[in-house]
């Protein structure tokens, strides 16, 4: 995945050119990755400056954030599928960007890790440009949202053993029958994955999920009058 195959390099509209995006592929067997121009870019390097492994990725990870990444690695790992992360990094320069990463993880056919293919979009620039505090906290509030929402859904995809698919409706429907917000229900179903203590509190709450739409074989949420709601 040299320069001429990155797919993304800005995205469109004003100030479009603060918010670069690069491209990655990781062979999940040996740990060593591609990477775009751009992605060195972030990183404060030029291609040719480091051989990029999944341990160099996760090096340049903020301190307080490196756990939670190691935490959906490992999921990935289990499961497979879709994910999201919006998180910070520090590149070779000792500068922190803010970055959201998204992509997919393929097994193989015998349920192994196979490879992580997806997009990282640094949107250091463009949260500095904004010069509204409403702005800023309104992008930032919406893609953790979407983060904390996709951890959830790792969190039920790891502990059911079921697709990313599956993990959504589970959390929608439940969303419609309680009138809680799905943010709200992510937040409570990360936060006591996050403490061993309250482990019994997690599969409490994971029960509850389930009772509100039972699962068919195959891990595929079932077609009761929950799995109708809208």
């Amino acid at each position: 995945m040299g320069s001429s195959d990155s797919v993304y390099t800005h995205f469109g509209g004003p100030g479009a050119s603060d918010c670069t995006a690069g491209t990655f592929l990781m062979d999940a067997t040996t740990g060593m990755m591609t990477w775009s121009d751009e992605l060195y870019r972030i990183h404060g390097y030029q291609r040719g400056d480091v051989v990029p492994t999944l341990e160099l990725l996760l090096a340049h990870k903020h301190p307080d954030d490196k756990a939670e990444i190691r935490e959906m690695y490992a999921a990935l790992a289990r499961v497979g599928g879709h994910f999201s992360s919006y998180h910070r990094l520090i590149d070779a320069n000792k500068r922190e960007h803010r970055v959201l990463t998204s992509g997919d993880a393929v097994l193989d056919a015998d349920g192994r890790l196979f490879s992580i293919a997806g997009i990282m979009v640094d949107l250091t620039a463009t949260l500095r440009s904004e010069t509204g505090r409403a702005a800023r906290d309104a992008v930032t509030g919406a893609v953790r949202t979407r983060a904390v929402i996709e951890r959830a859904r790792g969190i039920l995809m790891g502990r059911l053993g079921i697709g990313a698919d599956a993990a959504f409706v589970l959390l929608r429907i439940y969303s419609n029958h309680t009138n809680k917000k799905l943010a709200a229900i992510a937040v409570e179903l990360a936060a006591l994955a996050e403490d061993p203590g309250d482990a019994a509190a997690l599969t409490a709450l994971i029960q509850d999920l389930q009772n509100h739409t039972p699962l068919a074989p195959g891990g595929t949420p079932g077609d009761g009058p929950a799995a109708g709601a809208p």
